[in-house]
């Protein structure tokens, strides 16, 4: 029997991810350990292997099949647009993408007017403005405090996270408009679906029990 290989985005994610797993049995004593410093963590008994990555990079692995399971946030799935499926919302890490600015900039979104736009988010960004809205925008692209944009002048709204609203309402900033719901969801190679059909489902049908009864 092959290894199943499963990619984590580190972090929060990958604690939680496990913590489910733990509950339907499958376990990895070895990522237990806060002072490994291993890359690849193996459960001989189930041969499953895990490892951790940066989120951005999950969908790249699990499109290539270096890992046949990912789990990782919807936002970075819908950034990197990768060829994979995505089998099933974990329901846990929920927040919302979001068009925020100020509440003058309301006008300029139902005007359709010319605008700009920061994000860290450029390609979810570009489907809502573009595809969603039919709206013509300039999308910059930002890798920080993308608050800052609309305060300095740089653009008239951000497309963001929004968890709390807490940093939006500090800086003088609002949700304008929601993009769409997020949470962590499990991810699957398109070969491996095929190929391994039985132990992935297995996995799947099982994490869908665990949340069904937890509801």
């Amino acid at each position: 029997m092959r290894y199943l290989t499963f990619a984590l985005a580190k972090g929060r994610l990958a604690k939680t991810t496990l913590g489910l797993l733990e509950q339907i049995g499958i376990t990895c004593e070895e990522m237990k350990d806060p002072d490994t410093r291993k890359l690849i963590f193996v459960n001989e008994d189930l041969k499953l292997k895990f490892f951790l990555s940066k989120a951005t990079d999950v969908p790249t692995y699990v499109e290539y099949g270096a890992a046949d399971i990912g789990v990782v946030g919807r936002d970075t799935i819908l950034e990197e647009g990768r060829n994979l499926y995505e089998v099933l919302d974990l329901g846990f890490g929920k927040c919302r993408m979001c068009v925020c600015g100020p509440e003058s900039a309301r006008e300029l979104l139902n005007s359709h007017a010319m605008i700009r736009v920061a994000s860290k988010y450029p390609n979810i960004a570009k489907n809502y403005f573009h595809n969603v809205k039919q709206q013509t925008v300039e999308i910059v692209k930002l890798n920080g405090s993308v608050e800052l944009a609309p305060i300095v002048g740089l653009s008239e709204v951000i497309v963001d996270i929004v968890e709390t609203g807490t940093t939006l309402r500090e800086n003088g900033l609002t949700v304008l408009e929601e993009v769409c719901p997020l949470s962590a969801r499990m991810v699957v190679n398109q070969v491996s679906m095929k190929m391994e059909q039985e132990r992935i489902r297995d996995i799947i049908t099982k994490l869908a029990q665990l949340q069904s009864d937890t509801k």
